[in-house]
C-alpha cells in the first residue's frame, strides 16, 4: 500500500487512502469522512490510471463532503462538540443513550461513575461551571471503559481467531478506528465505547484478521467474514454515524 496523498481542493483538503485488492473489479471512491477518500484499486489497473479517475471525479467528492457536512451540522443539539452540563445533555455509551448528571461535591479530585442508567460526574463545587475541565474528565472516564471494553473483546476474539496481539492502545484517532502494526500491536480508537458492542466487535475481528494479513486482500476478508458473517452490517453503521461520533465531543 502507497502512502496517503494528499490533494487539496479549492475550499478544504482531504487524506485519500489508497487501498490495492484483489477483489474489486473496478476503481472505487469512498467519501469515508469530511477529510478522508479511500481509492481501492484494482490489481489489475495502475495506480497511475486510478489516480487520474479520482481527480476527475474531484467535483463529485466535494459535492459528498459538502453533504456529509451538512448531514453532521443536522445532528441534534446533543451531539455538538460541547456539552452543556445543565441536566439535559445525553452520552451514548454502548449503542444506548445516557443521562449526563453532574454533582457538586467536597472531593479535592473528580470522579466519574458509569452505570447501566446513567453517568454520573461528581466534580469539586469551584469546577461547577468550568465545562472544559469537566469534558475532560468525562472524555477520561470514557476512554477507561473503552480500555476494559477493547481488552475483553479482543482476548475473547483472538483465542477464537487462535492469533496474539499486543495492546491494546486507546487513542483518538481522527479518520481511523482501529490499526494493527506489523508487530501485532493493535490500536482502537476510544469512540468505539459509544457504539453498539457489535460494532467494536467487528473492529476487533478486523484488526485481529490483521495479525495475519497484513492487507485488504481476499484471503483477509474471507477470514473476516468466517470469524463474523454479518461484519458487513456494523461496517455500514459505521460508514453511517461513525462521522458523528468522531465529531462529538472533540478535543
Amino acid at each position: 500500500m502507497t502512502a496517503p496523498r494528499q490533494l487539496d481542493l479549492l475550499f478544504d483538503a482531504y487524506r485519500v487512502d489508497e487501498r490495492v485488492s484483489a477483489r474489486a473489479r473496478c476503481i472505487r471512491i469512498e467519501v469515508r469522512s469530511t477529510s478522508e477518500v479511500r481509492l481501492t484499486i484494482p490489481r489489475s489497473v495502475a495506480k497511475s490510471e486510478a489516480r487520474e479517475f479520482l481527480l476527475s471525479r474531484e467535483g463529485w467528492i466535494r459535492e459528498k463532503i459538502l453533504e456529509l457536512k451538512q448531514k453532521l451540522a443536522d445532528q441534534p443539539a446533543r451531539r455538538s462538540t460541547q456539552l452543556r452540563w445543565d441536566g439535559t445533555d445525553l452520552v451514548t455509551l454502548r449503542g444506548l443513550e445516557l443521562p449526563l448528571r453532574l454533582f457538586a461535591t467536597r472531593a479535592r479530585k473528580p470522579s466519574v461513575r458509569v452505570s447501566e442508567r446513567a453517568i454520573e460526574v461528581l466534580a469539586p463545587t469551584a469546577w461547577i461551571g468550568q465545562t472544559a475541565r469537566l469534558q475532560k474528565v468525562l472524555r477520561d472516564a470514557l476512554k477507561r471503559e473503552a480500555l476494559l471494553d477493547s481488552q475483553r473483546m479482543l482476548q475473547h476474539e483472538a483465542q477464537r481467531l487462535g492469533v496474539r496481539f499486543s495492546g491494546p492502545r486507546i487513542a483518538d484517532q481522527k479518520t481511523l478506528w482501529g490499526s494493527c502494526t506489523a508487530q501485532g500491536l493493535i490500536s482502537l480508537s476510544w469512540r468505539l465505547v459509544m457504539a453498539p458492542p457489535a460494532v467494536l466487535r467487528y473492529v476487533a475481528v478486523h484488526e485481529l484478521c490483521h495479525v495475519r494479513h497484513h492487507d485488504h486482500g481476499e484471503r483477509f476478508w474471507k477470514l473476516v467474514a468466517r470469524q463474523m458473517p454479518d461484519f458487513e452490517t456494523h461496517r455500514r453503521w459505521l460508514r453511517e454515524h461513525g462521522p458523528a461520533l468522531h465529531w462529538w465531543m472533540a478535543s
